[in-house]
């Protein structure tokens, strides 16, 4: 059974919609997954998993009374909860949530590390002169490596560390008094029991 010269075009036209409607689905789909611009809720591959194994060399120059700040040794989060910032000087997010893990520094409870992200280090040394220097470890990541290791997405991001070594939570994006005070210290005070 053949088409009528009828029915021809109106098959035609249905044959050419076709790829503009799986456009129009896909892109559906894809607003209402990604859409909402809560980028903390990306899930981490890591979480449950041992914080990655990578040394970090220290922020030349950087010392906190009289002391050079360590570098980033893995061997540092046994036995310790851990609050891992990976932060830049010209990431703008990071001047905003700067006093907030100023203020988380003075818990002595966890340690604050610090992963410095392709940044100059007179940089990131005036960054943490001008907010202060909530990190007992600054560990530098000049090419990125360490931070594809940490599977991350863009600075800043943060992530609690048991003290086991394994990852229990990660923050996509700025620490805010929002997030700090509802999943954050939940996280920290969860790893710390």
């Amino acid at each position: 059974m053949s088409a009528t010269p009828d029915q021809l075009p109106r098959r035609r036209s249905w044959l050419m919609a076709l790829p503009l409607l799986a456009f129009a689905a896909l892109a559906a789909l894809f607003w209402f997954r990604l859409g909402d611009g809560d980028p903390s809720r990306i899930p981490s591959a890591l979480i449950g998993h041992p914080a990655p194994q990578t040394v970090l060399p220290p922020l030349t120059g950087l010392v906190n009374n009289g002391a050079a700040v360590p570098g980033l040794d893995p061997a540092m989060f046994k036995g310790k909860v851990s609050l891992v910032n990976v932060w830049a000087s010209w990431c703008i997010p990071c001047h905003d949530e700067a006093p907030l893990l100023t203020e988380l520094g003075k818990d002595t409870r966890l340690q604050v590390v610090g992963i410095n992200y392709k940044d100059g280090p007179d940089n990131a040394r005036r960054f943490l002169g001008r907010y202060g220097n909530p990190y007992g470890i600054v560990g530098v990541d000049g090419n990125g490596r360490a931070a594809i290791e940490w599977g991350v997405y863009g600075v800043p991001e943060t992530f609690v560390v048991g003290r086991d070594g394994t990852i229990v939570y990660k923050l996509v994006g700025p620490v805010t008094p929002d997030n700090i005070n509802s999943v954050l210290k939940d996280a920290i005070d969860k790893a710390l029991k």
